[in-house]
């Protein structure tokens, strides 16, 4: 266990150790005891909260965040490399993209709806989806400096792997069908554009509009909140409709 984990205070009220709700909460979401409770509160604090050491250090999710990320994607790519000793690195690293997808991580997260133990002075309803997938990157950060790798891994595990990397549904799965629209242009040497205009609805958000066109034919429309958006929902849809074609040359490459 790294040496400054010794030292960590908890930030919370002391009652949280007497009354053991949350405790109990995290205990059976992990599958195994937490050694300081203290650093699970301080993985579902959000910064609204302006929370912060006796050092005068911001304490909230997103240290764990980032920490989380990286023990994910290294228990991932272990498990990847071990299950498939045939796979290059570009496969590999494809693979594991899939897994650790934002799409995918929220999903982690609202399956076991850990958005319903983060202290927060914002209603849950106002953030974006990707508070999902940020705490629980944020709870594998923590089960990291609680109880180390192996603990860390034993609960990717479970949590993780055992019910959702199937390699042979992985190998179809689409992480971008932009991305996978525009390679299979560029290898069949077809004109495309994607054509962005603001849309003028009556919606209180912004909202843009795409028209994707293959060869001056449309095969794609979309919008949503960003250009981003829109150009993947644009591409999602004219995927479906070049399925069969796209499809052939994605198992080719």
């Amino acid at each position: 266990m790294p040496k400054t984990m010794a030292t960590f205070k908890n930030i919370f009220n002391p009652r949280a150790h007497k009354d053991g709700g949350f405790f109990l909460a995290i205990k059976e979401l992990l599958g195994f005891n937490p050694k300081n409770i203290g650093i699970y509160q301080e993985a579902f604090t959000h910064r609204s909260t302006n929370t912060t050491s006796t050092q005068g250090h911001a304490q909230n999710y997103e240290r764990m965040e980032f920490l989380g990320d990286a023990m994910l994607s290294a228990i991932i790519a272990a498990h990847l490399y071990n299950q498939v000793p045939g796979g290059d690195e570009g496969y590999l690293t494809k693979m594991r993209s899939k897994v650790v997808s934002r799409e995918h991580l929220n999903e982690l997260g609202r399956d076991l709806e850990l958005t319903k133990h983060v202290k927060t002075t914002v209603p849950i309803g106002q953030f974006g989806v990707n508070i999902h997938g940020n705490v629980f990157e944020a709870l594998v950060g923590a089960i990291y400096l609680d109880r180390g790798y192996k603990y860390c891994e034993k609960f990717i595990n479970k949590r993780v792997i055992e019910p959702y990397v199937d390699i042979e549904k992985l190998e179809g799965k689409v992480i971008s069908y932009k991305s996978l629209f525009i390679e299979w242009c560029q290898k069949n040497k077809h004109q495309f554009k994607f054509t962005v205009y603001e849309d003028t609805g009556n919606d209180t958000l912004k909202h843009f509009g795409v028209k994707l066109t293959l060869d001056g034919k449309l095969v794609g429309k979309a919008r949503a909140t960003s250009k981003k958006k829109a150009e993947e929902q644009a591409a999602k849809r004219a995927y479906y409709k070049l399925q069969e074609a796209i499809d052939g040359f994605s198992k080719k490459s």
